[in-house]
């Protein structure tokens, strides 16, 4: 009887550790220096560590590691790119992008776990399609709903401000993949997207 419970917590200590290394990683991509806009929204690396979380560690650690990391944010924690830190920065008009960290990584990881990764090849292909839907498309709109409720633009506004973020994203996704190829090849057991 005590060989399961033992399983169980073994399982249970690896995931914490997977959610809080992927919110560490969030952390250290903050150290990367950020590029302003005169709009107030910067670019970032983060975004990455969003795609990466949700493809590596699946629906709900990868929303963990997020809501982790969002959490040492907002006690402030100088964690986003610029040492920024503290309750303030939710207040601004990059904060719908901060709130999407969560949700974004959560959609990635759903969509890697429902799509096929029956080789290194197609595991990386579909790493790029699960985070261009959720870590480029829901994440630019949750940027859109902050723009929109924060720097009272309007919709169509909005929308333009996000385009000038789609290419640096867009590569975004595309190093994702190969990061997850290179994963793939090298550690095949590693179940992308958390499947069982």
């Amino acid at each position: 009887m005590t060989t399961p419970s033992h399983t169980v917590s073994r399982s249970g200590a690896r995931s914490m550790a997977q959610v809080s290394l992927f919110a560490a990683l969030m952390a250290v991509m903050g150290l990367i220096p950020k590029i302003d806009l005169p709009l107030g929204v910067p670019i970032t690396i983060q975004s990455l560590g969003v795609m990466l979380a949700g493809v590596m560690l699946g629906p709900w650690r990868g929303l963990q590691s997020m809501l982790l990391f969002l959490a040492a944010v907002a006690v402030g924690l100088p964690l986003l790119s610029g040492g920024r830190g503290g309750l303030g920065v939710f207040m601004t008009p990059s904060a719908g992008y901060l709130l999407g960290y969560a949700l974004a990584a959560c959609i990635v990881g759903a969509l890697m776990a429902a799509l096929p990764q029956s080789s290194p090849r197609r595991t990386a292909i579909s790493a790029f399609i699960a985070s261009l839907l959720g870590g480029l498309v829901c994440l630019h709109a949750f940027g859109v709903l902050g723009l929109m409720l924060l720097a009272n633009m309007s919709l169509d506004q909005a929308f333009k401000v996000t385009l000038a973020f789609v290419p640096g994203d867009f590569i975004k996704c595309i190093l994702c993949a190969i990061i997850v190829h290179t994963v793939a090849r090298g550690m095949p057991d590693w179940r992308f997207g958390g499947r069982q």
